[in-house]
């Protein structure tokens, strides 16, 4: 789901280190209330918060859904719109796109994630690939980050593969492709777009058109003010606490929130070297100070950034929020991200 919590049951790690709270694999070391359970000796437990889905879709969805196995640890989930699937000479942009859950929960298999990606499909007129990568903190930053890469240079391989490409990829432009993510997929996009335009890093790398950040999940060590303001907010999925705990279990052990990984801004070159990107926030999201900067530090290094701040909601409201608010600003989010797949 993005990376989300709940404000009013949180606790952190110090508050469950108590006798009350043992466990046949220790204590609870970590915890976000519902989602995530780290026990003494590693032991990890998610529970079941949101239901999984096939990719079957009703007819009515106007679209096809089916999975990709790529490796034991990852796999993607593909949709097609049926307005390409009907025209042999159709192919549509190909935008990738990464769920977020603070890089320690979520699936592309989420019913959250399922129904938001068919509908971004058919009405953003594009093939989307939804990445299913390895989770944290059994696989910490930057497993999810190679699992991006790797996803990336294995569609480009699809279509330069002397054996021929699967039909699927027929319908796809592989010189307009757009990385995009929400919340913790966000910042893979983010990372990947600057893994693939790292010059001769990798060979086989797309024509990246465009970066799609949809409440971008950074941080740092000092806290901005909307991190002071909205850190018990009603309004929103995510808090501050929750957010420090996503970090504890993400990041390389040892590493503070100033890590490049969660506070890109710390480099004096952030975000020079991507393409169009376009950021959405939200009124009553603890990351929009953060979201605004990096807006402003790409602009500065001549970048087109087209930043949009969705007034009266939160973290990740486009997946979890289903209030008339929220449904009018998803409707607005969908016509731009039209636009901007579409110039």
């Amino acid at each position: 789901m993005a990376t989300i919590s709940f404000p009013h049951n949180h606790q952190s790690s110090d508050s469950r280190r108590g006798g009350s709270h043992h466990h046949r694999h220790g204590p609870v070391v970590e915890e976000i209330e519902g989602l995530i359970k780290v026990f003494n000796d590693g032991c990890v437990e998610r529970p079941p918060i949101v239901p999984t889905v096939s990719p079957t879709l009703h007819p009515s969805a106007k679209a096809t859904a089916f999975d990709i196995k790529l490796s034991n640890d990852t796999w993607t989930r593909v949709y097609i719109p049926d307005a390409a699937a009907a025209s042999p000479s159709v192919t549509l942009p190909l935008l990738v796109y990464f769920h977020g859950g603070g890089f320690c929960v979520g699936s592309a298999a989420w019913s959250c994630y399922h129904d938001f990606l068919t509908s971004l499909a058919v009405q953003a007129r594009c093939v989307v690939v939804s990445v299913n990568y390895r989770l944290a903190p059994e696989h910490r930053l930057p497993a999810a980050y190679d699992d991006g890469v790797n996803v990336v240079t294995w569609l480009v391989k699809q279509q330069i593969s002397n054996g021929g490409y699967p039909s699927w990829v027929s319908k796809c432009n592989l010189s307009n492709v757009y990385l995009a993510g929400d919340s913790a997929g966000a910042n893979i996009a983010y990372q990947v777009a600057v893994r693939i335009t790292a010059s001769g890093k990798y060979v086989n790398t797309p024509n990246l058109k465009g970066i799609i950040l949809i409440h971008p999940f950074f941080g740092g060590e000092s806290r901005t003010s909307s991190e002071k303001q909205q850190h018990h907010s009603k309004s929103s999925a995510l808090t501050l606490s929750a957010s420090d705990a996503y970090w504890r279990l993400a990041l390389p052990r040892g590493a503070s929130r100033d890590h490049p990984w969660c506070n890109p801004l710390g480099s004096s070159t952030a975000g020079a070297e991507l393409p169009t990107t376009m950021v959405f926030m939200a009124e009553f999201d603890i990351l929009k100070d953060r979201n605004l900067e990096m807006c402003k530090v790409m602009r500065s290094h001549g970048k087109r950034v087209e930043g949009i701040v969705h007034g009266g909601v939160g973290h990740a409201f486009h997946i979890l929020d289903n209030s008339s608010v929220s449904r009018d600003r998803i409707h607005d989010m969908m016509c731009r991200l039209h636009n901007f797949i579409h110039p």
